[in-house]
């Protein structure tokens, strides 16, 4: 049974591309998805930025994560089980590269704009590799126009996009909802409008949740 014949289930999945437990929380659930080929899911990634109140050009990093955990020490504490779980789910991530914590809202909208694409789902990871993997600033409008051009989307647009205020205040709008509708922290998942799973959830999580919807959906046509 393939998506084609069968129902299908929305995924919203609210994300923040600077978020290490975003991008361990996409890990998990494309494992499950690669092993469950026939899930029902249609995903849609929606904004959320942990730093609403970030500067246009960002902060340097360290300043960053010394001021919102109250010094190296603090710092250090919340990093190391982000460390461990992403070795666990097999991602190198480049701590000492990434130098600057940057803004992230040009990014969701890059993320909105490849969702009318259909190309969502490609530049969300681009944008995780970039910035984990690759530590570059997804802050940089040339840096973003990049990533839409390997997700095959039109980098001319999309830089011309960026240097405009398109779509600017529906970001804020969607990420002030969804803080009004209770969210708090990212990844969030919510399953078919109505179960919201919090938090990077292991693979075999997805793929018990995967397999009861999918009886339910066998059940509701047989």
């Amino acid at each position: 049974m393939s998506q084609t014949d069968t129902q299908t289930v929305k995924l919203d999945i609210l994300s923040d591309p600077i978020c290490p437990w975003c991008y361990i929380g996409k890990t998990h659930l494309d494992k499950a998805l690669a092993k469950l080929p026939d899930h029902p899911f249609v995903i849609e990634w929606h904004p959320f930025q942990l730093n609403p109140d970030m500067p246009d050009a960002g902060m340097d990093r360290r300043e960053y994560l010394e001021r919102k955990f109250g010094g190296k020490d603090g710092a250090v504490r919340a990093y190391a089980p982000v460390v461990e779980h992403a070795e666990n789910a097999g991602l190198k991530i480049d701590f000492e590269g990434m130098k600057r914590t940057p803004n992230t809202l040009d990014a969701h909208r890059l993320i909105h704009w490849a969702g009318i694409e259909g190309k969502q789902n490609a530049v969300v990871d681009a944008l995780f590799d970039a910035y984990f993997v690759q530590a570059r600033d997804i802050g940089d409008p040339e840096v973003l126009s990049d990533i839409a051009d390997s997700a095959g989307m039109d980098a001319a647009v999309v830089m011309k996009l960026l240097k405009s205020d398109a779509d600017r205040e529906d970001i804020r709008n969607r990420d002030t909802h969804s803080r009004e509708m209770g969210v708090s922290s990212v990844p969030t998942f919510i399953v078919a409008n109505q179960h919201a799973v919090p938090g990077a959830q292991p693979p075999e999580m997805w793929e018990k949740v995967i397999g009861e919807i999918m009886s339910q959906l066998e059940a509701s046509s047989a």
